[in-house]
């Protein structure tokens, strides 16, 4: 069974968060969002299933930073979606993955768009040719929460440029985005934003 942080509501059938970690770091690290998120929903911090090291994981083996080996995402997002039929499913989920784990985030959706109301991509990017659909409209009426750091220097401006102009001309998404300033961090603005996308998209 997958390691699992849980915070907010006692509530197990509140509308959950899912909170999802970037590589290389853990379930610990991304629940320091927990506190910034409105306490009547349940939040779930996942942990990777794949490690790199004693308290580093993450959710696919890659060729390359933000670029999944299809077979390794595969089994990942079958991995996530078993794990998600074992909780109450009368409740919404909303998706909050940052840097790989907006990579990881991305393909859950982009495999399936009806599995969660909603997913926010947080600086990090879709992941192109790994075996998802990345088709016009896919996305049609999704809510994404979407922020890149203008002067980011861990993820490829190639795959950041393309995610941008994806999520905003063609995947049908509705869409929030923010460019911000600064690195691979988020920001204030966007971790105000955060909470209010979420009242929107889990009420």
């Amino acid at each position: 069974m997958p390691t699992v942080l849980w915070s907010g509501s006692p509530d197990e059938s509140a509308p959950l968060v899912v909170l999802l970690h970037g590589r290389g770091s853990n379930e610990v690290e991304i629940n320091a969002l927990a506190p910034s998120l409105p306490a009547e929903f349940r939040v779930a911090a996942l942990r990777g299933p794949v490690a790199l090291g004693p308290t580093q994981y993450t959710w696919f083996e890659n060729r390359g930073i933000g670029r999944p080996l299809p077979a390794s995402l595969r089994t990942s997002i079958d991995w996530f979606r078993d794990w998600l039929a074992t909780l109450p499913d009368s409740r919404p989920v909303a998706l909050v993955g940052f840097s790989g784990g907006t990579a990881f985030a991305a393909g859950v959706v982009l495999d399936d768009p009806t599995s969660v109301a909603g997913a926010a991509l947080l600086y990090g990017t879709i992941p192109f040719d790994a075996g998802v659909p990345t088709t016009a409209q896919r996305l049609a009426g999704l809510a994404v929460l979407h922020a890149q750091g203008i002067d980011d220097p861990v993820m490829p401006a190639d795959l950041m440029r393309a995610t941008w102009d994806y999520l905003h001309e063609s995947s049908g998404a509705d869409l929030e985005a923010y460019r911000t300033r600064g690195g691979h961090a988020i920001t204030p603005e966007v971790l105000a934003a955060l909470p209010e996308w979420l009242e929107r998209v889990l009420r």
